[in-house]
């Protein structure tokens, strides 16, 4: 048998320590294994970072109203959790969906007229020439554009280098992405069942590993991070959808063609600042134009008032106050997340904007305090020191 050997007995690569000091220290050891894990996680599970994502923004805007729900139901999580989600599908999910499919039917009447009229041509609407200002000019543009024969054939592959046959066969096509979709939205509801049934054991689980990093700052970056989530959408997305609603019955009313594509767009618009009243207002030039003055004036008068009831009403008592999101950052925001999320980037993108600039703003601010604080001391310690001479 071999014998124990003597702790206190210089080893056979030299003596032992008493006291050992690792090469790095454990906070930072923790911090880049929690990187190296969450760098990991989202290569292996990268398709279901989007419906997570979803799941997670709709999360924290509607933990209020969960809340509110669970207190109802006596405290049981998966009761309040089940009746959560079919809110969520009966007064969310369906309106888009069903939004998303009359859409898809009148952008395909809109390609199917381009395909015609690059085969035989088209006229200029009357309501175009009669146009003050820009009418004529107008007039030789669409001649020159889309009036002949092939012309829009000609400016399709000039802006995307695809023939317009081509690309109409991809927009019927895109109905084979349907399933996707719909995967999507399943495995979204599925993440945010599980975010509202067990979404407090997952905060206070990340509050102590955030405390354990981030020290100084995970307190306020904690309490940042869900307020401008529950402001972004609430007072972006929401809202922006209600105005597309809003505007889309109007448009209906009004006699505009393709009122369900000119509302999804107007909603769309809506998310940018300024994006709604430009759409309502182009829709109501188009209907001066065509001799309709009575419905062009009702919508101008519509979208004004409707424009002032949320800004002054409802927009406050959603988020408090308006949401201070610059325009370059919404922008960048919606123009990336569809790019790289497809749809659901229409929500998730201005959230995340809204997050990093929220963030950001917290860093300025923080170092201007400390910029203040250190121009403060030398004042603090003469008057000390005078103190102390009177004294």
């Amino acid at each position: 048998m071999f014998e124990r050997q003597n702790p206190r007995e210089p080893r056979w690569l030299g003596p032992s320590a008493s006291a050992r000091v690792a090469l790095i220290p454990s906070i930072s050891a923790a911090r880049w294994l929690l990187l190296f894990i969450a760098l990991a996680a989202i290569y292996f599970f990268y398709g279901f970072i989007i419906p997570v994502l979803a799941a997670l923004v709709i999360g924290f805007a509607t933990w209020p109203l969960y809340s509110d729900l669970l207190r109802r139901t006596g405290g049981n999580r998966t009761i309040a959790a089940t009746i959560a989600i079919i809110l969520i599908v009966t007064f969310l999910v369906l309106p888009i969906v069903f939004a998303v499919i009359y859409t898809s039917g009148e952008v395909r009447d809109w390609f199917a007229w381009a395909v015609h009229a690059n085969r035989f041509g088209a006229p200029t609407p009357q309501w175009i020439v009669a146009l003050p200002v820009v009418g004529s000019w107008l007039d030789e543009q669409w001649t020159q554009y889309i009036g002949d024969p092939g012309s829009i054939g000609e400016l399709a592959q000039v802006v995307s280098g695809a023939n317009i046959g081509n690309i109409y066969r991809a927009v019927l096509a895109a109905g084979g992405g349907a399933f996707h979709v719909v995967l999507t939205l399943l495995f979204m509801l599925i993440a945010l069942f599980f975010v509202y049934r067990d979404g407090a054991s997952f905060v206070r689980q990340l509050d102590l590993i955030g405390e354990r990093i981030l020290p100084n700052r995970w307190e306020r970056i904690s309490r940042v991070v869900p307020a401008t989530i529950s402001s972004t959408v609430m007072g972006m997305t929401v809202i922006a959808i209600g105005e597309g609603i809003v505007l889309g019955l109007a448009y209906w009313v009004a006699g505009v063609p393709s009122p369900v594509t000119l509302g999804v767009l107007t909603g769309i618009m809506a998310l940018v600042p300024g994006g709604a009243p430009l759409s309502f207002t182009l829709v109501a030039i188009y209907l001066l134009a065509n001799g309709d003055h009575v419905a062009g004036i009702g919508l101008v008068i519509w979208g004004t008032v409707e424009l002032f009831i949320v800004d002054k009403t409802l927009r406050p008592k959603l988020v408090g106050g308006p949401i201070k999101l610059p325009f370059l950052p919404t922008f960048f925001g919606l123009v990336g997340g569809v790019k790289t999320m497809g749809f659901l980037g229409l929500f998730i993108g201005p959230v995340l904007m809204a997050i990093i600039v929220a963030i950001w703003r917290e860093w300025i601010r923080e170092v201007e305090l400390a910029e203040e604080q250190a121009q403060r001391e030398p004042e603090l310690q003469l008057r000390i020191h005078r103190e102390a001479s009177e004294g």
